[in-house]
């Protein structure tokens, strides 16, 4: 694969991710704007904004990592590691387009976190 079809595939995704962060802002929206009277119809809201935010925010950080991927590809400096300065692996990269990190240095990234 070469860097156009990364960058394609980047563009597509931060498309996609771009749609589905405008519905849930409208989704949240109309919910915070509806006046609920009962104390159930008002749990059953407050669950599904929260879900909806959850999702929201998970979407903003693959969005934020799309971009960065998208800048790297400008800068020339895209599937390199930022870890260990080593190249990604190809398949990696295509399972996650966005990936900082080689598997290697991935798997010590998680190692650390718990």
């Amino acid at each position: 694969m070469n860097l156009k079809e990364f960058q394609e595939i980047l563009l597509a995704r931060k498309a996609e991710i771009e749609k589905i962060l405008y519905s849930i802002s409208q989704d949240i929206s109309e919910i915070s704007s509806c006046d609920i009277k009962e104390d159930g119809d008002f749990a059953v809201a407050s669950m599904d904004t929260s879900r909806e935010f959850n999702v929201y925010i998970k979407l903003k950080e693959e969005l934020k990592e799309i971009e960065d991927a998208l800048e790297k590809i400008k800068r020339g400096d895209y599937g390199i590691c930022e870890m260990c300065d080593d190249y990604i692996n190809e398949e990696r990269l295509k399972i996650k387009p966005f990936a900082k990190y080689c598997i290697k240095c991935r798997t010590i990234i998680e190692k650390e976190q718990r």
